[in-house]
């Protein structure tokens, strides 16, 4: 039932996004999190392990009882109930955001002060479209492979598990003052939850986008573990460096973050002028990838 719920899931995400007239359920997590926060706040790792009992606890309690109603019913209703799953299951995915997100950018530039948590008021062009292959490339991961993983082994609970994990670090898993230690739990678990969907994410970049830099010394595997590691995150490297030795290009470099230029690695190969095609290029991977999907879970369904 997983895999189908997946596939239709997937496929109501790409045609529809987001149900509009619907709180989101991410926005329900980011409510409980401010709700705790004000509360309970301190700088302190145990607080921040008791805002992830919270949080993921609560997810894990409500979805696992929408799965239960949802088994129960099937058994007299199976198709209505197959497709309310998925729809369900569909607000865990965000492929059809984020793509009208990123290509929003090339028609409005100003928009990345929405998709990132650096400094967006200087940014050069070429900067900007920096930044939206680079959300791009991170967000295939967390916002599709990522969910979809989770759904496909776990249902609703284990999709919507990690939506909650996922949350908890983009709302407090930040090395500030304020979240050094009370976010570094959120931080961690996140870390675990993204380990593999990150490098099948940057597989599947390599394999749909094929074309890197004929400069590199090094065999591609070898380059992009190589480059990867070098980024802060222990997970966001390996979509990134492979987006990066795909299209030809550098990404990453010294980042401003809060009025502060903090040094950051290169990831790729290439040239670092990076234009508004090739952000257009990177996007060219999205009907690749819907394909691969599609047939994967198809496949899945009928074995």
């Amino acid at each position: 039932m997983y895999v189908e719920v997946a596939l239709i899931a997937y496929v109501i995400d790409r045609i529809v996004g987001e149900f509009g007239f619907i709180r989101h359920p991410v926005v329900w997590m980011g409510d409980l999190i401010g709700w705790y926060e004000k509360r309970w706040y301190r700088d302190s790792v145990w607080r921040g392990v008791g805002l992830v009992i919270v949080v993921v606890g609560i997810t894990l309690l409500i979805s696992l009882t929408l799965q239960s109603s949802l088994n129960h019913l099937s058994t007299h209703y199976p198709l209505p109930t197959t497709l309310l799953a998925s729809v369900l299951a569909s607000m865990a995915i965000a492929s059809k955001m984020l793509y009208d997100s990123i290509i929003h950018v090339i028609d409005d530039p100003a928009s990345i002060r929405y998709l990132v948590s650096r400094d967006t008021e200087a940014l050069t062009p070429s900067d900007i479209h920096k930044a939206a292959i680079e959300t791009y490339a991170e967000n295939l991961s967390d916002g599709v492979i990522a969910p979809l993983m989770y759904l496909i082994l776990f249902g609703l609970p284990g999709a919507f598990a990690y939506k909650a994990i996922n949350t908890l670090d983009s709302m407090v898993g930040y090395r500030n003052p304020r979240y050094e230690h009370f976010g570094k739990p959120a931080a961690y678990l996140d870390d675990i939850a993204n380990y593999i969907p990150a490098r099948i994410t940057a597989i599947l970049i390599l394999i749909l986008a094929p074309k890197y830099s004929s400069s590199t010394r090094y065999p591609l595997p070898a380059t992009l573990c190589r480059q990867a590691s070098k980024h802060p995150s222990p997970n966001a490297g390996y979509p990134i460096t492979a987006m990066a030795l795909s299209l030809g290009v550098k990404l990453g470099g010294p980042t401003s973050y809060d009025g502060q230029i903090k040094p950051k690695a290169w990831f790729g190969t290439g040239r670092e002028a990076i234009t508004t095609d090739d952000i257009r290029r990177a996007l060219r991977l999205q009907p690749r990838l819907d394909i691969l999907v599609v047939s994967v879970l198809m496949t899945g369904v009928l074995v």
